[in-house]
């Protein structure tokens, strides 16, 4: 059984705080929470907003009282169980690595040691689990990535970063899914729109999903971002196991192997219209035909998918407490 505290938030929210530490579990608690309130909803309760350590309940006090909304929350999520491993959706997201898409890249590589086609390979490598969505709309932040590529925020955050980059802040990676200012090193871009305000759901993801980055070469970015101009590109969802990271010096190699990781079956996939417009060329990666050819090697050696370890390294005190800072 799962024991919460629940704290005021304002005159018409509760936050239910499952723990002080960012991790797996207490995300599967939270994901566990949320799908039991909106499953068997309570009159009144507006919205259930999932954040790193809580699920904020907003409500119409004018419709349910304090005292009622605590009781009938407390009834309903008693004896929870976190919602952990299974079938997930993941959504893949084409991703340009280096050049002008991702010019900090050498930087990440220098800091971990390592050449620019293995930090490719190790981030492109696993899933990423969405701990929860902040910032801005659609940006996600993102558990699970590898320690090796843990690398510090620049020390003067740029004042504009394009739309669709992907950047490494400290124990965190993720996508700017608008233009802003941030101090995230920019390893690569997608041409995909994570955050579309006319589309019929305008944000691609959702906390709990998981997101798989495919590395793409500058001429597939650009054949993608005009089919997003014309409204023609589809973004591929897929329910699927996440991935466990690569291993050190298994550069290339992806650990599902290639061929599941690009499969798409009609059972599976989810058709996501999108619309991009980004200016800007870009550099990809020479790791991806070469880590096809290590996966499929390796395939065979991958009969049951491993569950995600997508924990972010969140017990480091420091980290936790500028998790938000972008």
């Amino acid at each position: 059984m799962a024991g919460f505290n629940i704290t005021v938030a304002g005159d018409s929210a509760i936050n239910l705080e499952f723990g002080n530490v960012i991790s797996e579990k207490t995300n599967g608690l939270i994901r566990a929470a949320a799908q039991t309130l909106e499953a068997d909803p309570i009159n009144g309760v507006i919205e259930l907003v999932p954040t790193f350590c809580s699920l904020m309940v907003v409500y119409n006090p004018c419709a349910v009282g304090y005292d009622e909304l605590t009781s009938q929350v407390r009834g309903k999520l008693r004896g929870l169980v976190a919602t952990t491993g299974g079938i997930h959706r993941v959504v893949k997201i084409p991703v340009c690595y280096g050049g002008d898409s991702g010019p900090d890249l050498g930087d990440v590589a220098e800091h971990a040691g390592m050449s620019a086609e293995e930090v490719i390979a190790i981030h492109s490598g696993h899933d990423y689990l969405i701990d929860m969505l902040g910032f801005l709309p659609g940006f996600a932040y993102l558990g699970g990535l590898d320690e090796r590529l843990h690398t510090p925020r620049l020390a003067t955050p740029r004042t504009r970063i394009e739309p669709g980059a992907v950047g490494i802040g400290g124990a965190q990676t993720g996508i700017y899914p608008l233009a802003s200012p941030g101090g995230w090193r920019i390893i690569g871009r997608t041409p995909v729109r994570p955050y579309d305000p006319d589309r019929e759901s305008p944000i691609l993801y959702a906390a709990g999903d998981y997101l798989r980055f495919v590395p793409i070469t500058p001429q597939e970015f650009s054949l993608i971002e005009t089919q997003v101009e014309s409204g023609t590109y589809e973004c591929e969802i897929v329910k699927g196991r996440a991935t466990t990271p690569v291993q050190a010096g298994t550069a290339g190699e992806r650990s599902e192997g290639c061929e599941a990781s690009e499969r798409s079956s009609a059972d599976d996939a989810i058709a996501v219209p999108q619309t991009e417009s980004d200016n800007g060329q870009t550099a990809g990666s020479a790791a991806w035909s070469e880590g096809c050819e290590a996966s499929e090697r390796n395939a065979s050696e991958h009969a049951a998918v491993p569950q995600v370890n997508a924990v972010p390294q969140a017990n480091q005190e420091e980290e936790d407490e500028d998790a938000l800072w972008v």
